[in-house]
């Protein structure tokens, strides 16, 4: 009889420690499924940047916190039908931008700005340099859910992606001759976050 008891004792342990393990694979299956979400619309929004890299000053500044900011949507602007000026694209694409982000990603929050240093003591932050001569960065973030399920508190971006807009960079590549620049226009390169959301 005993042993019995110990038999179910041990099997319920078992099972409640395989149920754990199936919430956590899935908490962390849908938090990664989040950073891609948010890595792809930073790179969509990035291609948009440099195929309109004249009015990138359009684009920096833009803030979005969709907590602060709920039901609050860009008026985009009528770039569909008839010809619009750079300013105006800059906008709609921003609009565009906002709202995917509203309805891809939980609490969702995204910054434009000039960054030298997005990750200082290797971790993604919010503040931005703002220096001249600093690229143009993409932040995104969104708040992940606790074990209980409740929203954790934002902490840091998610993603972070600079980019590089034609002739921004002066670094030649590595084994070039001497004066020779890299040719414009690079593909941008993805730094996730280590922590928090």
């Amino acid at each position: 009889m005993v042993e019995v008891l110990v038999a179910v004792l041990l099997l319920a342990v078992g099972l409640v420690g395989a149920l754990a393990m199936q919430a956590h694979a899935m908490r962390t299956r849908q938090e990664s499924a989040l950073q891609t979400e948010a890595l792809q619309a930073a790179a969509t929004l990035a291609d948009h940047i440099r195929a309109n890299a004249a009015q990138s000053s359009a684009y920096l500044g833009f803030e979005f916190d969709s907590a602060a900011d709920a039901g609050a949507t860009d008026a985009p602007a009528a770039c569909s039908g008839a010809p619009c000026d750079p300013t105006a694209v800059a906008r709609q694409e921003l609009s565009e931008f906002r709202q995917h982000l509203a309805a891809a990603l939980p609490l969702a929050r995204a910054v434009i700005c000039q960054d030298s240093n997005t990750a200082p003591g290797g971790q993604l932050q919010w503040t931005c340099s703002g220096a001249a001569d600093a690229p143009v960065v993409i932040k995104i973030g969104w708040r992940s859910r606790r074990p209980d399920g409740s929203a954790a508190a934002d902490t840091t971006p998610g993603v972070a992606l600079p980019i590089a807009l034609a002739g921004s960079l002066s670094v030649p590549p590595p084994n070039a001759p001497p004066g020779q620049t890299p040719p414009s226009g690079p593909s941008p390169s993805p730094l996730p976050g280590a922590g928090g959301h």
